[in-house]
């Protein structure tokens, strides 16, 4: 298991591990499903992406010691991954067939904001303070300096269709991550990961085959660089950087390992620059500086002292990861 692989190093250097793991791993994963998509239709690359990662982190789990899932368990990751994976990934793979990485990147990374507001409006979790209501507002700000039409800011808005894929993949995502706190959890966090991750990607399967994706798909065409990619999201962003953020949450204040949160787009944008020969504007790098300070202001406004175990750490971590994504 990653995470016992870690444990293998000085403590130092496992937890810089971890943490370069989930800040560069999962902020490299929108720009993996980019290259995917390039020769693999959406809908089938995420779904064989997140039922082959799920199967090896179910097999890691029950070596672990994770006993096996009961039917309600079963049940409850059919709801979680319909949400997480059918919904707001097939979403996202969507939306970057006409949206770079790295404002995908941006607009995913608006989750804290709708898990608090929609945690508030219908789950009744605590009425926003002023920090809170501050990072939303903010929050919605960015949003809106990176759909608003014109040249603002001396670049292109994005697409309203893509927008409105990203803006409902952060609300399914969001709804996901509520819904998970009060669905019967399984033995390990790790086997609840894997459960998630094998009913979303056989939806997203059976989404691909009902969508005519199978039947116009020609593996011949399949160019190496979306084989790579694909491997690269299933092995590093799927099983490694999740296994990562297993370890991180046993050992670190869960309000440190929720950094990634807002260190991922800020990645997501450079690599999109970087290695996707996508722009990086002046409206861009706005969107980018107000979008972080807001989530920052959420994922920060508490910070527990210390999670007693990873279960709890991933109750009162915001978000949950998006496993990408989110991811």
């Amino acid at each position: 298991m990653i995470a016992r692989r870690l444990s293998n190093l000085p403590s130092t250097w496992r937890i810089i591990a971890g943490f370069a793991a989930i800040y560069l791993i999962w902020g490299s994963t929108y720009l993996g499903i980019r290259f995917a998509i390039e020769t693999i239709p959406p809908f089938m690359m995420a779904g064989f992406r997140f039922v082959i990662a799920g199967a090896i982190l179910y097999a890691l789990s029950r070596r672990s010691g994770a006993t096996t899932p009961t039917r309600i368990h079963w049940r409850g990751a059919l709801v979680q991954g319909g949400l997480m994976f059918l919904i707001a990934n097939g979403a996202i793979v969507q939306a970057e067939q006409v949206v770079p990485s790295g404002v995908a990147a941006l607009m995913i990374a608006t989750v804290p904001l709708w898990v608090a507001l929609l945690g508030w409006v219908f789950f009744r979790e605590g009425r926003p303070d002023l920090r809170l209501t501050l990072g939303l507002v903010i929050g919605l700000v960015g949003m809106g300096l990176l759909v608003i039409p014109g040249d603002f800011l001396s670049g292109e808005h994005i697409d309203p269709a893509g927008a409105l894929l990203l803006l409902g993949s952060a609300l399914a995502w969001s709804s996901g991550t509520l819904f998970s706190r009060r669905l019967p959890a399984p033995s390990t966090p790790l086997m609840g990961a894997a459960l998630n991750m094998l009913t979303g990607g056989a939806l997203l399967v059976v989404l691909s085959t009902i969508t005519g994706e199978f039947a116009a798909f020609n593996p011949a065409a399949i160019s190496a660089r979306s084989l790579l990619a694909i491997l690269y999201l299933i092995v590093f962003g799927s099983v490694v950087a999740f296994g990562s953020y297993m370890y991180l949450l046993s050992v670190v204040l869960p309000s440190r390992v929720t950094t990634y949160a807002y260190v991922n787009p800020v990645i997501a944008v450079f690599l999109g620059w970087l290695l996707g020969e996508e722009s990086l504007t002046a409206r861009t790098i706005v969107g980018t500086v107000v979008i972080v300070t807001a989530v920052v202001l959420i994922t920060a406004r508490r910070a527990p002292r210390r999670a007693s175990s990873p279960t709890t750490a991933i109750e009162t971590a915001l978000p949950t990861p998006s496993i990408s994504p989110l991811d």
